[in-house]
């Protein structure tokens, strides 16, 4: 056939595939659940933070009353929150981001932990978590939730189960992230790196569109405003690799032995207090809260929340804040997952590399503090998720700080360095093996 009539038949065949693709009912039916479902992750992001933030406040209005009643309310809503989830919300305990890894993988789990009824508790149990004084945070939760709403609207029409598995869960946990935290390209970066661990092309383009749309309804409510406010702060290079080196090495330390501590409380704590909290969960989640009001007291009412507060004063320097906050706040952290109770350690993680931040910043004085405290926060976050290009993007961008760009990048790569070396496998991938046990068929023993 002569190269003419070649091109002639390529032609008519690319007109027919776009005719066929312009009006097929079945396309447009799948384009608009997916666009519509990415908006709606943006916008139930938006609503989930603003009741987060409502939740932080009226806990803060309960503390100016009495410092001493989280003594008496976060016991109680602790256990409140654990009896809710035991009772009705099987599933969404925890972070989400393990549920959502774990539902890439299995049908049993997805069906289980991807429903709008969890999305709904997942949303109203960690505000409850919040308003009782809890150190958690609603981004992770959000993952799970975003990735809920995509799956349930999938279910509309049909795809393929490439698209459903790898495109809509990781497009909805991607949007999430974007929503969550208002940047749009560590939504992307923490799909590929931390939920897929791979990057499929034929997803690429799903979690893009995904999260451009979640980020404009984001936007379209809140406005484009960097998550922890505006920072300047900037390290000269001939210092830098001294606060590089610091922040990366005991940041990832630090988080390298946080997730190391959350994977061995997944698996059941020791002796009599894991008999405790298997047999009585309520009563141990309550115990958890009276620890964690006590935590409270000594630092003066500072580790109640998501941290996003205190980690910005820290930042602008524009509030004293104890010098144990770090310490403090990684405390709180664990117990609040030790509970059992819905919630994230995104945020808390990021608010105890910025007090571990403060803490370094007085051992290298000829430093900005900002600097030092940005470093600290990547260095943490990248410790505790081993996700060293989600840590350096989602700090950049939530500080629209440009100027610390290759200072950052090197903190996290040592940081998730030296946490392998503490706790060699990923936190997230781990967690999510409990769902994964759940669902596979237990054999008998012989």
């Amino acid at each position: 056939m002569p190269p003419e009539q070649i091109n002639k038949v390529l032609q008519n065949h690319s007109v027919r595939r776009f005719r066929h693709r312009l009006f097929s009912k079945r396309i447009w039916a799948r384009g608009l659940v997916f666009w519509g479902g990415s908006i709606t992750v943006g916008a139930v992001a938006v609503l989930f933070a603003l009741g987060a933030e409502q939740a932080n406040h009226y806990h803060h209005l309960l503390i100016e009353f009495s410092p001493y009643l989280p003594l008496l309310i976060t016991p109680l809503g602790l256990g409140l929150v654990a009896w809710i989830t035991q009772r009705f919300f099987q599933g969404s305990q925890g972070s989400g981001i393990p549920q959502t890894i774990a539902a890439l993988e299995n049908e049993e789990t997805r069906s289980r932990v991807l429903s709008l009824r969890i999305a709904f508790g997942k949303i109203m149990l960690t505000i409850l978590g919040l308003f009782s004084g809890a150190s958690i945070g609603r981004e992770g939760p959000t993952v799970q939730i975003g990735a809920a709403i995509m799956h349930s609207l999938g279910r509309l029409v049909p795809f393929s189960r490439l698209q459903t598995e790898k495109g809509l869960i990781l497009a909805g946990g991607a949007a999430g992230v974007a929503a969550a935290f208002n940047t749009p390209l560590a939504g992307v970066v923490f799909a590929i790196e931390e939920m897929s661990r791979s990057f499929e092309h034929r997803t690429s383009g799903t979690i893009l569109t995904s999260v451009i749309l979640a980020g404009i309804s984001s936007m379209a409510i809140l406005g484009n405003y960097p998550y922890f406010g505006y920072t300047s702060a900037s390290l000269p290079l001939d210092q830098a690799w001294i606060a590089v080196v610091m922040c990366g090495g005991i940041g990832g330390l630090l988080g390298g032995l946080f997730s190391r501590l959350l994977i061995a409380m997944s698996r059941g704590l020791p002796g009599r207090a894991g008999v405790f909290a298997r047999s009585r969960p309520v009563a141990f989640a309550a115990a958890c809260g009276l620890i964690l009001a006590v935590i409270g007291l000594a630092s003066s009412s500072t580790t109640y929340g998501t941290g996003y507060d205190e980690a910005k004063f820290i930042l602008e320097g524009s509030q004293q804040l104890p010098a144990e906050y770090g310490v403090l706040k990684f405390l709180a952290t664990l117990v609040s997952y030790a509970s059992g109770i819905p919630g994230g350690i995104f945020a808390p993680s990021l608010a105890v590399g910025a007090g571990f931040g403060l803490n370094l910043s007085e051992l290298m004085p000829y430093a900005p503090t900002g600097a030092v405290v940005l470093l600290a926060m990547v260095g943490y976050f990248s410790g505790v998720v081993q996700a060293p290009i989600t840590a350096f993007v989602i700090v950049i961008e939530m500080t629209d700080n440009h100027d610390m760009v290759l200072p950052l990048m090197a903190t996290a790569l040592i940081a998730s360095a030296v946490s392998r070396l503490v706790c060699p496998r990923p936190l997230y991938r781990t967690l999510a093996e409990r769902f994964l046990n759940m669902a596979r068929p237990q054999t008998p023993s012989p």
